[in-house]
Formats: structure tokens, sequence, C-alpha cells
């Protein structure tokens, strides 16, 4: 993969990870009072620090898992796994990546999973 096109998705993924605690900033309080709490830094760097337990519990399932898949992402970018299918281990494409950054799975191996899960 090329480095550009990773470096571009990793800037994305940490946009998107502000833009999360952003929002459960202004929507829930608790999670409010938790960020508001820490060492004075910009939310970038708030977006790259782990995730502690009290912020996965002020945090709602669906909000925990797209930060888990953008962790995760960034992990694979880090150890150059970034952008295999992790059930069959081809490229996932580029497109694919784009739209959605923190992808798993090639559209090919999504779509037999969702089709077993039904």
């Amino acid at each position: 993969m090329e480095k550009s096109f990773t470096e571009k998705i990793k800037q994305s993924l940490f946009t998107l990870k502000s833009e999360i605690i952003s929002n459960l900033m202004s929507s829930n309080e608790d999670f409010k009072a938790i960020v508001e709490g820490m060492d004075p830094k910009d939310l970038a760097d708030i977006a790259s620090d782990d995730i502690d337990r009290k912020m996965i519990e002020a945090l709602g399932a669906q909000e925990i898992k797209r930060l888990k898949l953008i962790d995760s992402a960034l992990t694979r970018i880090e150890q150059g796994k970034y952008g295999l299918c992790m059930k069959c281990g081809k490229r996932i494409p580029q497109d694919r990546l784009e739209a959605i950054p923190y992808a798993l799975m090639c559209i090919e191996c999504k779509t037999a999973e969702e089709r077993r899960n039904r």
C-alpha cells in the first residue's frame, strides 16, 4: 500500500476519532466531565490516547465499536498490515478504505458474513 495513501487514511482515522469524541462531549455530560478532567491537551492528543474504563462506561455501544475499529485500523497501519482483509488476506480496494477507513474485510468477505448472520 502506498505510503501517501496510508498517511492520508491515518489522518482520516484520527479525524474520525476526534469527531466521535467531540460529539460525545456535546451529547453526554458524563463523558464531557471525564474528558475535561484529563490533563489539558488538544483534542487530537485526547483522541490518540487509549480509552480508559470510565470513558467506555460513558459511551454507547455503537461509539465503542467504532472507536475500537479505528484503534484497530491505526494499529494495523503501524504493523504494516493495513488494507488486508482479516478473513481472506487479500487487499481491500482503496475505494472501500476511503469510504470506511476502519474496514476489516474486503467486500466479498463482508457480504458473505452478513448473509450468514441473517
